[in-house]
């Protein structure tokens, strides 16, 4: 069956749903709503886990999928914290350190493509719980906002998880890509002298 069968698209479709709620998402922060911002993010989010889970139970991943995927939740994530920051939600600082390191991943990835041609780049477990803890903290943030319940001290705390696992994360990602490459040709050589 050709990539481009509509079976084949569906998890790319959603993804592109997911990036067309975002200026709804923004709308709705811009506004105050954000019991409406939590449904919205609630949805993205849902449609991320699905259109992950289809691509890969019926073995319909594209490359198009692959390089939408994550930018989808880039630009959602990136796209909420800027405007809980400027809402006085969330920390500048916050938004800053998060956005250097997304664009540090980014420079990163074409750095050693340049270098090394194509490279398959896979999220680290540390990037991977940084993502989650970021958006826990908007959810947090949000109910809180919303008023069901009162979670400031939890997402105070969240906040600082956010904060290091950032920084950690760019820095694993910092050593694994280039600083341990760089050690393993030291050792090689070292070897091939014995």
């Amino acid at each position: 069956m050709s990539e481009f069968s509509l079976r084949h698209q569906i998890p790319n479709l959603l993804t592109l749903a997911r990036i067309a709620a975002v200026p709804v998402l923004i709308l709705f922060l811009y506004e105050g709503r954000y019991g409406a911002a939590l449904a919205v993010f609630v949805l993205a989010g849902i449609t991320d886990g699905l259109d992950g889970w289809i691509a890969k139970r019926f073995k319909c991943v594209t490359r198009l999928g692959s390089i939408l995927d994550p930018l989808a939740d880039k630009i959602l994530i990136v796209s909420t914290y800027v405007m809980l920051v400027l809402a006085g939600d969330l920390p500048f600082w916050l938004i800053l350190l998060i956005g250097f390191r997304d664009l540090g991943i980014i420079a990163g990835v074409l750095v050693l493509n340049t270098l090394n041609g194509h490279v398959q780049m896979q999220p680290s477990l540390l990037s991977k719980v940084n993502t989650f803890l970021q958006i826990s903290l908007v959810i947090l943030v949000m109910i809180e906002r919303v008023g069901l319940i009162a979670l400031e001290p939890i997402a105070e705390i969240l906040l600082w998880f956010v904060a290091v696992t950032t920084v950690a994360s760019a820095i694993h990602y910092v050593y694994f890509w280039f600083i341990h490459p760089l050690e393993s040709r030291v050792d090689q050589k070292v070897e091939s002298k014995d």
